[in-house]
Order: structure tokens, then sequence, then C-alpha cells
């Protein structure tokens, strides 16, 4: 049973002492708080007023196996007694957290046999930049510093991941002043975003288009200066862009031709989002290194991963010690409840249940498409968008005020009361994003277009009044 808090004070001391991630402070004072979550079940988030809200974020992209595992937390308890904690930095390493290892490189097909952990997928993208610039001057190849990363694409929230992520707002809070961020070393190219910037092309035209930016970057800065490509199968927090079905293998095959790394970072698209294990599986691609963190243990407790080609540790190998890692690095507890995670996955057929209902969730998002705002829907597994724009026609987007004004008092406190949780971001072009548990299903999918559908035909209803 979830305990009996003092909703009110917990607002209070929220506001007199917490500082929420991504949030705009003033915004969570005015409002009097944050809304307190104070127990959830399988699908479903309760919040200190006493709603049931459908979670169709699992929590943030992450929480696939669903809420209120009984055997996580008892596996979690049993580690905790037998041992809690201990570092991996002194010659020592644990049980589950190398157990975990073989797991993983296991469901990579042995493609990638090594394993290297961390607490976030942040900190996994910034392993990756450290190691494949490490690898290459291990090598002798010294020149090779440069990661290629794409436009509004998101990496983390760490320096280095800030950086090879491409998201303007972002880089606009550097230190010590704008303008530092993104930090040297890192370049940006097109992202592969055909309803916004390739209509008047074809999607294959256009994929091949933004393959070649790639190729058109490393020859501007010179193949022999550059690392690695960075990118997300499917890019997650910049709106659910879907890239064109050829444009993925020619990356792979820029990347070979020039003998550049090739990264997927998998800390979204990993662990069945797409319907596959991993998002590179759905596009096509044999990545060198592939960073995993969210659906790694559903959330219940902070870990991320990166696996990495037998090649490139054979390198590192020869370099003596690879000077990188964490306190929490291969945390026993952490580790523990990742790999009966991944068993609950397997043994419920998790990825099965997002096939079987891809279908269903194709026919609520299309049903969308002709309402109010709808620019376009997208998506593959359980991985969705709404795009909104102004003028369906014409693509037009709204201003600043306009968006700011239907995201946050509009959409959003409609779809919250009317029991659904989504995201409603603005970082790129406004949408709605919808990454709901893996365990949901038609019933649940079903919900969201009904909640979606009212929400924005009465938005379009304020609007014209406003």
């Amino acid at each position: 049973m979830p305990r009996n808090y003092d909703i009110a004070e917990l607002r209070r001391l929220d506001i007199a002492h917490h500082l929420p991630a991504q949030a705009d402070w003033q915004e969570i004072e005015d409002l009097g708080g944050s809304r307190i979550i104070t127990h959830a079940e399988g699908c479903y988030i309760h919040d200190g007023d006493g709603n049931r809200i459908l979670d169709g974020m699992a929590g943030l992209w992450c929480v696939n196996a669903g809420y209120g595992r009984d055997e996580l937390a008892e596996v979690a308890r049993e580690q905790m007694l037998e041992l809690p904690y201990y570092n991996s930095f002194f010659k020592t390493a644990n049980a589950p957290a190398i157990l975990l290892a073989e797991k993983i490189a296991s469901l990579t097909g042995g493609r990638l046999p090594h394993v290297f952990f961390n607490s976030s997928g942040s900190e996994a993208n910034d392993t990756i930049l450290r190691m494949v610039r490490h690898y290459w001057q291990v090598k002798g190849e010294h020149s090779r510093t440069i990661v290629i990363s794409r436009h509004n694409a998101y990496h983390g929230s760490t320096v280095a991941g800030v950086s090879m992520g491409g998201m303007k707002v972002m880089h606009g809070q550097g230190f010590p002043a704008p303008g530092v961020l993104p930090m040297a070393g890192i370049e940006h190219v097109r992202q592969p975003y055909w309803y916004n910037e390739g209509r008047d092309m074809t999607p294959e035209d256009f994929g091949t288009a933004c393959a070649q930016a790639i190729e058109d970057k490393i020859l501007e800065v010179g193949p022999e200066n550059v690392a690695a490509f960075i990118g997300e199968p499917v890019q997650g927090a910049g709106g659910v862009i879907i890239p064109p079905a050829n444009y993925w293998p020619q990356v792979e095959a820029i990347c070979r031709k020039y003998g550049i790394l090739l990264v997927c970072d998998e800390v979204i698209c990993g662990f069945g989002r797409t319907g596959n294990i991993w998002g590179h599986e759905t596009v096509g691609v044999k990545p060198d290194i592939i960073a995993m963190a969210k659906g790694l243990s559903s959330g219940y407790l902070p870990i991320s991963a990166v696996a990495v080609s037998a090649e490139i540790v054979k390198v590192i190998k020869t370099g003596g010690d690879f000077v990188h890692g964490y306190t929490y690095s291969g945390h026993p507890v952490a580790s523990a409840v990742a790999l009966r995670n991944i068993e609950i996955m397997e043994r419920e057929d998790l990825l099965g249940n997002v096939r079987r209902n891809e279908a269903i969730f194709d026919e609520v998002m299309e049903g969308l498409r002709d309402l109010p705002f709808v620019g376009d829907v997208r998506g593959c597994g359980y991985f969705r968008v709404v795009e909104l724009v102004k003028d369906k026609a014409t693509k037009q987007s709204f201003t600043d005020d306009e968006c700011n004004w239907l995201l946050r008092d509009e959409l959003s406190p409609y779809i919250y009361n009317a029991g659904l949780i989504c995201r409603a971001d603005d970082r790129a072009d406004p949408v709605l994003v919808l990454s709901p548990t893996l365990v949901c299903g038609e019933e649940e999918l079903r919900f969201i277009g009904k909640v979606l559908t009212d929400a924005l035909n009465q938005a379009a209803i304020a609007f014209s009044t406003r």
C-alpha cells in the first residue's frame, strides 16, 4: 500500500529545496510545486491528488517492463544483503556485473563482446567519446579526434553529451558564456527529417542526400581527422525522427569507406522500444559501439552500458590503463536488477507484445492525422509522435507565444486531467511524444487515441477564440 504522504507539505518542501531536472524552476514555484507521483503499477502512475494516469512515456522512455515488479525489488534486496557495493577500480569485479556483461554481449549476437558500465545514458556517451578518441590515439592515428553527429540530436546532458547532441537550446546554456558549446572537435550535419526538411524530394532521395551530408562533412574536415559518427537509430528527444529506409545502410557504407567508427546511441531505442531488442536491428546496420541505458533496468535503478567490438578493445589493451570510469561503474545491485529485468522481458515476450500491437498503434495514430493542428504522425514499435503545425497545408508552425500556450497551457493540462501522460516538447518543432510501457495492450493504446483526439479538438476550439 502507498504511504499516506502530506502532499501539501511535500509541495512546500519541493519549492523550498528540490530543483527538478530540465524544468523552469520559477514556473514550478508559480504552480505551487510539482505534481507528486506517489505510486505506480503496471502501465499506470498515481499522483498525490488521487488521480490514476496511464503513463504514455514509460517514465522517461525507460519503464519498459512496467511498474510494480516484485521480483526486481526482491533481487535488489538480496543483492544488497550479499554485496551492496564495490568498485571496479582496484582490479576487482562482482558477479552481477560480469553476468550482465555476458548477457548484453549475447544480445548483440556476439558482435560486441565487451561491456563497460556507467550510471546514465549521458555517462555512456561520455565514455564513448573518450573511448573512440583513445582508440585512435593508441592505434597511432593521432589526428582522428572529430566526432560527427546530427543537428537536433540528443546524446545526454553532460558537457560532452550536449556537445555531441545538436540541440541549439541546450548549446545556448554553455559556460562560461553562451557559445562555448558544442565543445571543440564535434561537427554536426543535417538530420534525416523528411517531413519538415525534405518533402520536396522522395524519401529515398532525401535519405541519400542526408547520408551524403555526412560524407561531405568527412571530406570537408579530412577523413584522417574523423574518429566516429554517432546517431540514434531513431531520434527520440529530437522528435521521433524516422529516417528513410535507405539512410542508415548508406551511413554505414560511408563509415566503412573511410574507416570511421560507427556508433549507435541505443539509450532510448534499445530493449524493445522499436519492436526489436536494438534499434540498429530495426534500421539494418551493424555498429562498432552502442550506448544503452533506460530500458536496461526498466528504470528501476540507474545503470547504463557501452558495448564494444573486439577490434576496438584489442587495440586499447595495447595502450595500458584506460583512465576512465565512475564510482558506480558495474554497481552490483543495479547490475542484478538489470539482469533480472532482461529475464522478465524474455520470459514474458515483451518484444512480441510490441510487435503484436504495432498495427493497432499504427491505426490509433493514423486516426489522429486529420485532426486540427496535426501535421504528421510517425514512429515505430512503441515509439510515436504527433507533430503539431498551425497550418496543415503550408506546415507553418506556431509563434513562440502560441506554442507555449498550446503545449503548456492547453494540451498538457487537458491530457493529464483526462488520465494520460505524454511529453509536450518544443525543443525542436512542437510535438506530443508517446513512449508507453511495453506491457501496454490494445485497451491502453486506444485510450491514448481517444484522449489525444479530445485534447486536439478542444485545443482547436480554444485557439479559435484566443
